[in-house]
């Protein structure tokens, strides 16, 4: 097994968070990336910008929404797939899949689902369930699996600043928290909970009533290992400082390395 650090990063739009993106990767430099919410079409991403700061890149873009990208330094990913099955044809750049380094990676966006109920949630559920569909079969390989990304899922009331205000946020709601808890039940560890069972990490804070000043946050971006790839877990945190620089993402990087070694299980 090689030593990587594995980040993920929802940008909420590659061109306005440009200049942070390459801040942080010249600083912090990850092994592979993530990145969701691109909000531009493919042509529109920079490909040839991130080969000069040392990243080869796989874009699935979308114009004005979603879009997922995956980064690897000083290497090319492998495109597997683009799209989970029964989601290509929906119009929505949400999954990209890719050999990096030796492991399986899947970039996910989960829907929002905002305004629930309605037809915006009944799509989060369903691609949730596309997710868990193909999380089994991802999860059932012997190959070392990641599942990284923006889930704008909530897992527990321990993993956001005060759900009382969010009571009615399609994040927060029982059936959502109910598809990510049959995910880890396939035997997914959520790394950051793992190693900070008893820490409240958030890796989002929106840009309203001051949340970021005084860290109402929410944990919503996950970083999942298969049972192939979990004992290799090393360490995980979240690159918060991010969400302090002029013009920042509402969203910080978040982190895992993996060892050389077995160190669980």
């Amino acid at each position: 097994m090689k030593a990587l650090k594995v980040a993920t990063f929802n940008l909420n739009g590659i061109r306005a968070h440009l200049p942070n993106l390459l801040a942080w990767l010249e600083r912090e430099r990850p092994d592979i990336v993530c990145l969701q919410e691109l909000k531009a079409l493919d042509q529109a991403f920079p490909k040839a910008t991130l080969e000069d700061a040392g990243y080869g890149s796989l874009h699935h873009g979308q114009a004005s929404w979603n879009g997922v990208a995956i980064l690897a330094r000083d290497s090319q990913p492998l495109e597997i797939r683009r799209g989970l099955p029964g989601t290509e044809d929906d119009g929505q750049s949400r999954y990209l899949e890719a050999a990096v380094h030796g492991v399986l990676v899947g970039c996910l966006y989960l829907p929002n689902g905002n305004p629930q109920p309605g037809p915006r949630f009944d799509y989060k559920l369903a691609w949730f369930e596309r997710l868990i569909a193909h999380a089994a079969t991802l999860q059932d390989s012997e190959h070392p699996v990641l599942l990284v990304g923006d889930y704008n899922v909530v897992p527990t009331d321990f993993d956001i600043y005060n759900p009382r205000s969010w009571l009615k946020d399609a994040l927060l709601q029982p059936q959502s928290r109910e598809c990510y808890q049959r995910l880890l039940a396939q035997g997914w560890t959520d790394a950051l909970r793992e190693l900070y069972p008893d820490q409240r990490v958030y890796t989002f804070w929106d840009y309203f009533r001051q949340h970021w000043q005084i860290n109402s946050g929410l944990r919503i971006d996950h970083l999942l290992l298969n049972r192939a790839l979990a004992p290799y877990l090393e360490n995980a945190g979240v690159d918060a400082w991010v969400r302090n620089e002029p013009h920042a993402s509402d969203h910080a990087p978040a982190w895992i390395t993996l060892g050389t070694r077995k160190r669980r299980g």
